[in-house]
């Protein structure tokens, strides 16, 4: 397996998609009305201005959130393997804790963990 068989699998998956997009297309009727266009919420009818501005302070939670949920991933091979490796394993840990650590110092720093 060599960069041709790369570059098939992507040709393959971007024809593929192509393909499936215009069936949609020439298959579905378009229709618009103004009903299609509101936003739907649990089947109660907005009322009010539904266009709103979120705080940006929600985002960069949830960001945050997932860059240090995104390290359990990690972890857990490191477990597996951690008593076969020995110390070069642990030493790799501790640089990877650090580097979280510097970015949960910087995070903190800028005011992103507040809530609002």
């Amino acid at each position: 397996m060599g960069a041709s068989s790369m570059i098939v699998l992507i040709l393959a998956a971007l024809t593929f998609s192509t393909i499936a997009i215009l069936i949609a297309k020439i298959v579905t009727k378009a229709t618009t009305n103004k009903q299609k266009g509101e936003p739907y919420e649990c089947g109660i009818p907005t009322q009010g201005k539904t266009w709103t501005q979120m705080n940006v302070g929600y985002y960069l939670f949830a960001l945050i959130f997932l860059i240090f949920d995104v390290e359990l991933v990690f972890l857990f091979p490191w477990a597996v393997v951690a008593k076969k490796v020995g110390w070069m394993a642990f030493v790799e840990i501790i640089i990877f804790f650090f580097i979280l650590f510097m970015g949960f110092l910087y995070a903190h720093k800028k005011g992103a963990l507040k809530w609002i």
